[in-house]
């Protein structure tokens, strides 16, 4: 604990005030609820850690999308040192929202039911997190403490991408972005949980780095539908395996993939056809496909499939990863199809 009261502050010559005492409360009581993930580094060394969250007493966690959950395993560490395979249940690429589960139960978490108490401009507030991978075992996740300097709405970007999230958000007075920070929450200095922290992003109108927060009221009906299973990707299945007519494969829409090795190879672009659809809509080598029409594709077969039984007349909407950065494109459908197998 005395990592978090430094972090805090909260170290005061003539021992702990009330105030003190009660937030060293609230710090005992919510960071349990906070989880560190460990998963893919990416291809352009970004970094491999990051923050979660818990809402739900059964393991579901809620994180940002990002590079982290491209691998084919993410590393959930809780806060009393236990490690979990976590795996993707589902996400919101326009909340950079993910939900990943682990098999355990009566876990820590926070009560997506409860009101959210009135905060304004002033409010004291703590911001949890595994910034700067502090925590890799047992050890207690970073707090600190600022105050809600503004809500708007959320005008930023990461290189020349626009965040794909340009809703409301709380402005923090304090550096709560940084690496490995986005995912974690930020709450009251009595534990009521305001919203999730966000990536690292610059302000569109200042260019300066953004220490923001999405709240919880933004994020709670998505979250509540990938945990009742009402925004997951589609499930294989017998179906899956039955004979298709064959309508259309990546290069009818002028993407050619990287070689397909391994049972799960993610949906990298390797080539972009001249004059195709794809060259067209901005699409690039080394992107990531993470969607299809909303719905997560986890390996070039997956996406293979999910062309092959493509009804024709359809526009192709995809969600690609860029150097961190969510792109969504809208391709149009191709005027022939490939031929039957």
């Amino acid at each position: 604990m005395c990592a978090a009261l430094l972090c805090l502050g909260l170290w005061p010559w003539g021992g702990l005030t009330a105030a003190a005492s009660s937030t060293v409360d609230t710090v005992a009581t919510v960071a349990p609820k906070v989880v560190k993930i460990f998963g893919a580094g990416g291809r352009r060394n970004l970094h491999a850690y990051g923050s979660g969250f818990l809402f739900s007493p059964d393991g579901h966690i809620a994180t940002v999308w990002s590079h982290l959950l491209d691998g084919d395993t993410v590393t959930v560490v809780l806060h009393d040192g236990r490690r979990f395979d976590g795996r993707i249940l589902g996400a919101d690429p326009s909340l950079d929202l993910a939900v990943l589960k682990i098999d355990a139960e009566d876990l820590p978490h926070f009560n997506l039911q409860q009101p959210v108490p009135p905060v304004g401009i002033g409010t004291r507030v703590l911001a949890f997190s595994n910034v700067f991978k502090v925590a890799t075992g047992d050890e207690p996740v970073s707090v600190m403490q600022g105050v809600i300097a503004a809500r708007t709405n959320l005008s930023a970007r990461r290189g020349v991408f626009d965040a794909p999230y340009s809703g409301p958000v709380y402005v923090v007075d304090a550096v709560t972005n940084n690496s490995g920070a986005a995912g974690g929450v930020l709450t009251t200095r009595q534990g009521h949980l305001l919203g999730m922290l966000g990536k690292e992003l610059r302000n569109n109108a200042t260019d300066t780095w953004l220490n923001y927060v999405v709240p919880i009221e933004q994020l709670r009906p998505a979250l509540e539908d990938i945990r009742l299973g009402r925004f997951t990707a589609r499930p294989r299945g017998e179906a899956d395996d039955a004979p298709v007519v064959r309508r259309f494969v990546p290069e009818d829409f002028g993407l050619v993939l990287i070689p397909d090795v391994v049972s799960r190879t993610p949906v990298y672009i390797d080539r972009v056809l001249p004059g195709s659809a794809a060259e067209q809509a901005g699409l690039q080598g080394d992107d990531l496909v993470l969607f299809v029409d909303d719905q997560l594709t986890p390996s070039c077969r997956a996406f293979r499939e999910e062309l092959a039984r493509r009804e024709p007349g359809l526009p192709l909407k995809l969600v690609v990863r860029r150097d961190d950065r969510l792109i969504t494109v809208v391709l149009p459908a191709p005027r022939k199809t490939t031929p039957e197998e």
